[in-house]
């Protein structure tokens, strides 16, 4: 092939991207879809980014209930049950295996992200304060809004009495179950 083919090839390609963008640009101009003004759903736990300011509003913070109180009242056998959507993730027996997550024997009151044999992320491990009956509360609502960054995917758990219950039943996941905290009278 001489220049002249080469030319016309190299015409063709650029004539039919300028084409198409062309078409893009008037096919944005004419379908352009405005922004809803309220949202159809709202996802808890996600921050949301303004566009005035470009800042960051948090989800309100809930309040945490009289744990000394409300575990008392929990039902084990309900937390139990909650429990089952851990399990594809996690193990609770003593000695049992590491999962997609770390196995969960004894980890109320102990310091986060310290199971043997466990890669944690990066964000879990910059804070090895240990797990109350609080901070578990906090976390099953919303992991990732606790820890962002946490490699944990799952979504949480909204009821406050599927929390409770959870709690109540992963106390018993121990040689000697952690002790349950005073009553504040919140």
């Amino acid at each position: 092939m001489d220049s002249w083919e080469w030319n016309k090839i190299a015409g063709a390609i650029l004539g039919t991207l300028i084409f198409v963008l062309v078409i893009r640009i008037a096919s944005e101009s004419l379908f352009e879809v405005e922004k809803p003004a309220k949202e159809g759903y709202k996802v808890e736990g996600v921050v949301e980014t303004t566009t005035a300011g470009n800042t960051s509003t948090a989800p309100a913070e809930e309040t945490v209930p009289d744990m000394g109180t409300v575990l008392a009242k929990a039902d084990v056998a309900s937390g139990q049950k909650v429990a089952t959507r851990c399990a594809q993730c996690h193990d609770w027996s003593k000695g049992g295996p590491n999962k997609i997550g770390p196995n969960l024997y004894g980890v109320v009151g102990r310091p986060r992200a310290t199971h043997d044999a466990f890669s944690y992320s990066s964000a879990m491990m910059s804070d090895h304060a240990p797990w109350t009956f609080e901070a578990l509360f906090k976390y099953l609502k919303a992991p990732a809004a606790m820890v962002p960054g946490t490699k944990m995917s799952f979504a949480g758990l909204k009821s406050v009495q599927d929390r409770l219950d959870l709690l109540a039943y992963m106390r018993s996941w121990a040689d000697s179950p952690a002790a349950l905290p005073a009553p504040t009278g919140k």
